[in-house]
């Protein structure tokens, strides 16, 4: 026995170092250097928002028809609010009110005009091609060196976009299951709109959902102005170009004013298209038919660009015709006819949520100064 041990009888056994619980282990994905942390952490985030845009990419067209519903069902809404203005009753029975005149308004419009239209929609494409190229004539007997067939063949090419004009004066035949579902989309969401705006709330973390309610308000306002504003357009325009047309006896009057009240709902595309067709029916007639019809064009487009659009503008959201432009042409090359109609509506939104963007940064350097 040594010396140690006679002094202490009972010595203590040595403690073993007690083992940290498996659940508190860092794992294999455990990251525990701050810096490498945070770079993770940005690199996930731009991972995410890649495979969001891939995501986003494979989706498009039905994202687009969702987002069609709500355009529709904002302009349900914004008739069911004036319809609030004037008598007290339900929200409900309000959207079926504005949804029975729509439905009447389309049976007039087919009852009434449903024949003409057909007719002067299957003989516009051979007007516009013979009025073509009697102004290919014209030109070559006055010196100007022009190919006929080049001409011909791009007037035929660009006959295919008026025949989708006139297609969807007759009903949109080509995407009617596409305009079925947004119809539909757009009724549902015009009945209980809050039920959606909570559900899209109660995904996102607690200090972000009054932030996106109030962004979803300010949306939806502009939305339905926005709407509003191009409905009284079409109109204004579809009307005054029928009426005035059809006084002086222009040839495919009514269906000049439905494709230049259609085309009206497409900024800074559609009224040159309906202007250059409403010239070209008018030169078949005459000189002076011709001459007219410039006139008709040039005053409808005065007044709706004068005298409704700043009076829209003002209580809307005001948008530079470049970006709507701009947006039109992208979104008609990647989705065709609906991503043209629908390229103004998204451009607006996008601009709500920039500038609500905007105006919390604002708040937040304000409150650390």
């Amino acid at each position: 026995m040594s010396e140690a041990d006679a002094a202490d009888p009972d010595p203590q056994p040595l403690k073993k170092p007690r083992a940290t619980p498996r659940r508190k282990q860092a794992g294999p994905t455990d990251i525990t250097d701050p810096l490498i942390r945070q770079e993770a952490r940005k690199a996930f985030i731009w991972l995410g928002m890649a495979a969001l845009f891939v995501l986003v990419v494979l989706l498009a067209n039905p994202l687009l028809v969702i987002f069609g519903g709500m355009v529709f069902a904002a302009m349900i809404d914004g008739g069911a609010r004036l319809l609030g203005r004037i008598t007290p009753i339900g929200r409900g029975l309000r959207v079926g009110i504005v949804l029975l005149l729509t439905v009447l308004f389309l049976v007039w419009l087919g009852y009434f005009t449903g024949s003409q239209i057909t007719q002067q929609a299957a003989a516009l494409p051979a007007t516009i091609e013979a009025q073509t190229l009697r102004s290919l004539a014209w030109l070559e007997s006055h010196g100007f060196k022009v190919n006929a067939r080049d001409v011909q063949g791009l007037v035929q090419q660009a006959l295919g976009g008026v025949s989708q004009v006139t297609r969807a004066v007759g009903g949109l035949i080509g995407g009617l299951t596409t305009l079925f579902l947004i119809v539909v989309l757009g009724i549902y969401f015009a009945l209980e709109p809050r039920l959606y705006q909570r559900g899209l709330a109660w995904m996102l973390p607690v200090r972000q959902r009054d932030y996106f309610q109030g962004t979803a308000e300010l949306m939806g306002r502009s939305l339905r102005r926005l709407m509003f504003g191009r409905l009284i357009g079409m109109g204004v325009e579809g009307v005054a170009t029928w009426v005035m047309l059809q006084i002086y006896g222009v040839p495919m009057a009514a269906l000049l004013g439905l494709i230049t009240g259609l085309l009206a709902f497409l900024p800074n595309i559609g009224a040159p298209i309906s202007g250059a067709i409403m010239v070209l029916v008018g030169f078949s007639g005459g000189v002076d038919m011709g001459i007219f019809t410039i006139i008709v064009y040039l005053v409808v487009q005065t007044v709706d660009g004068y005298l409704i659009v700043p009076m829209i503008a003002k209580k809307t959201v005001d948008l530079a015709p470049a970006l709507v432009l701009g947006a039109q042409l992208i979104m008609g090359v990647l989705f065709g006819i609906l991503g043209l109609a629908l390229a103004d509506p998204m451009v607006a939104m996008i601009k709500v949520w920039l500038e609500r963007e905007a105006e919390r940064h604002q708040a937040h350097r304000e409150a650390i100064a």
